[in-house]
Order: C-alpha cells, then structure tokens, then sequence
C-alpha cells in the first residue's frame, strides 16, 4: 500500500512548545513535520493536529502553527487521538469522504502517537507512522514505538517516502517544489 494524496490526511501529534524541547532530535523532527505539512497543503491533503493539555504543555510550535490556516486543532488529554471524541468524529468523517488513510508524525512516538496508530489501525484506517518526523525523549522508547507500530500493522516510512507517495508522479510544479524539501 502506497500514500495516495487523494485518500489520505495528515494528523500531527502533540508538537508543542514545552514537550518538543526534551525530545531527542526535537529540532530535526520539527523540520520533518513542517515539510509534511507543506507537501500536504500543495497537494490538497487535509491537516489535524493535537495538542496534549496545552495548558501545562503550551501549544503547537510556530514551526507548525504558522503553517496552519485553518486547520483544526483539537485539545486533548486523552493520550490516543482517537479516545478523543471530537477528533475520533472528526477522523471518521474524513474516513467517510473517502480519505481512509493516515499519514501519522508527531511525539512522543512510544506514547501518543504508538497508541493513536493502534487504534486507527483497529478501526479499519491505513496508518502510515514517519519515523522520521516523530520522537521521544529517549532514543530506545523511539525503537521500540517503530518496533510496536509494525507489530499493529502500520506502515513505517520517512518523510522522504511521504512526500514522493503523495506526489505520485515527477513533472509537475509540485514536484519541483516539493522534491526540493527532502534533498
């Protein structure tokens, strides 16, 4: 199963000020995302993001949150997005229009993001987790999320592969800017 921008949204996980600094390649997974985001509004993906109770862990980075628009932005104290209801309506309707694939990033990768791509997974989405564009604060938590996310039956890929799925097809003006962003 390939990426296919016509089925798929992109939901990033938890990208916020006071968490991403104790990640271990926070920085690195920030650019990550913001290039998934942007790869995402070029090619007509819709965008969510979470945020784990922003009130103690401040909200989406600007890295993140100047790209937006309007996108939803759903609070959440639920650690899978999908124990969220709002979020899980919301995912469930794009899953009804026809858009039943996830393109997962985000942190931490062995608890928010691991337990929201179980869950997806479960429901009957296709659930794409980018390795690269997620972290945790320990290294060996990050390895055994990429471990359990293949054990559940998502597909681990890197942000490269993403953007180059979503595009499907070299030639375009997408293509030459969006390939410019992984080189």
């Amino acid at each position: 199963m390939l990426v296919e921008a016509a089925k798929s949204t992109l939901l990033i996980v938890d990208m916020q000020e006071r968490l991403l600094p104790a990640m271990t390649g926070g920085a690195e997974v920030e650019a990550r995302c913001a290039i998934l985001l942007k790869a995402a509004r070029a090619l007509g993906v819709p965008v969510t993001v979470s945020e784990q109770y922003p009130k103690g862990l401040g909200h989406t980075v600007p890295g993140i949150s100047d790209g937006l628009g309007a996108d939803p932005v759903f609070e959440k104290l639920t650690f899978s997005c999908w124990r969220h209801r709002p979020l899980k309506d919301h995912l469930i309707a794009h899953h009804e229009a026809g858009r039943p694939l996830v393109i997962l990033a985000g942190i931490e990768a062995h608890v928010c993001v691991l337990q929201t791509a179980a869950d997806l997974s479960a429901a009957g989405f296709g659930v794409f987790a980018v390795a690269d564009a997620m972290a945790s604060r320990a290294v060996a938590s990050h390895v055994l999320a990429l471990e359990r996310l293949r054990q559940i039956g998502a597909a681990v890929i890197n942000t490269e592969m993403a953007v180059f799925e979503l595009l499907g097809r070299a030639g375009t003006a997408e293509f030459k800017a969006l390939s410019a962003l992984v080189r």
